[in-house]
């Protein structure tokens, strides 16, 4: 039987441990990265129900434009829109307005515009819903 020289076995020793921390290191950086991932997915989540809320808003709103047969809403604040809109415990959006601004060069046409501020982000970067609206013409 061969043995091995004693200054071979010094250097190998600690080699495991080295291999262990690394390994450690490299599982650790993934799970740092899935939850990562697992935030912006969230994120992403929240920012899509705002939007399908924020077009459901805006149909409403163009509902009442169809109902009263005129381009003409008052969304202005305290009125109901307005306080529907930002009242986020029946379905509204954190801090949203809604502002309906008619079309100069179209007729019986006006864009409606639900702009909110997303808890998750910063007051100054507020998300946007723009929906055009057009009318028949009046008989």
């Amino acid at each position: 039987m061969k043995r091995i020289p004693r200054s071979s076995v010094r250097t190998q020793r600690g080699v495991a441990m080295i291999e262990v921390l690394v390994s450690i290191l490299l599982f650790s950086l993934g799970i740092l990265g899935l939850i990562g991932l697992q935030t912006r997915a969230m994120n992403f989540s929240v920012d899509a129900a705002d939007r399908n809320r924020a077009a459901l808003l805006a149909n409403e709103i163009a509902s009442t434009m169809w109902l009263n047969n005129s381009i003409t809403v008052d969304t202005s604040t305290g009125t109901a829109w307005a306080t529907r809109i930002a009242d986020v415990s029946k379905d509204g959006l954190p801090s949203a307005t809604a502002t309906v601004v008619p079309v100069a060069t179209l007729v019986n046409t006006a864009d409606i515009t639900i702009e909110w501020s997303p808890p998750q982000r910063s007051a100054a970067d507020k998300s946007r819903l723009t929906t055009r609206v057009t009318l028949p013409p009046p008989p």
